[in-house]
């Protein structure tokens, strides 16, 4: 059984004109969002054996708030191919090829190919989440997706069961 959590980075600032894309910083919203997901992924056991995370500065410190409560160290892979905003595919690519033996695998990245590639991989489960995730991919929202596949080079399309989808607002007051 795989697991593979993907957890869009957390709402970055706009404030400074000019910046490069990747380089912007998250605001005080989303840092406060990325350490309640942090907090969620241990109070319920989603520790990741390793981690892909996008280069982009918002990604690297939503992850760095995250590991911050987070029990262990997991390995983390700075992959390019994952900033990526197109509908998901260069994302599959990713796990297939660095996922490596991890069971339990966390992509850090961004809109619309976290959203892509969740609705591409997930094939089953509860109904409601799935609407859910259908109709939104909020700031630092989390899906958790299960595979009965013996490796991350046979994933596919439909091939996972959503088994969490959780946003920022569903466990924290002032989202």
């Amino acid at each position: 059984m795989l697991n593979l959590m993907l957890l869009r980075h957390a709402k970055s600032s706009w404030a400074e004109t000019g910046q490069a894309d990747l380089d912007r910083p998250l605001n005080e919203r989303g840092k406060r969002a990325a350490a309640a997901m942090g907090s969620y992924l241990a109070a319920n056991s989603l520790v990741p054996q390793r981690v892909l995370c996008s280069p982009a500065r918002r990604t690297k410190e939503t992850w760095d708030l995250v590991a911050a409560e987070l029990p262990g160290t997991p390995e983390v892979l700075v992959a390019p191919e994952i900033c990526d905003f197109s509908g998901g595919k260069a994302l599959m690519e990713c796990l297939r090829h660095k996922a490596g033996a991890a069971n339990s695998v966390l992509l850090v990245g961004h809109n619309p190919s976290i959203a892509g590639l969740a609705q591409t991989l997930v094939g089953a489960g509860n109904g409601k989440l799935r609407q859910r995730l259908d109709e939104k991919y909020p700031t630092a929202a989390l899906a958790v997706i299960s595979f009965d596949l013996a490796n991350w080079e046979s994933l596919s399309a439909g091939a996972g069961t959503l088994q969490r989808f959780v946003t920022p607002r569903d466990i924290i007051d002032d989202d």
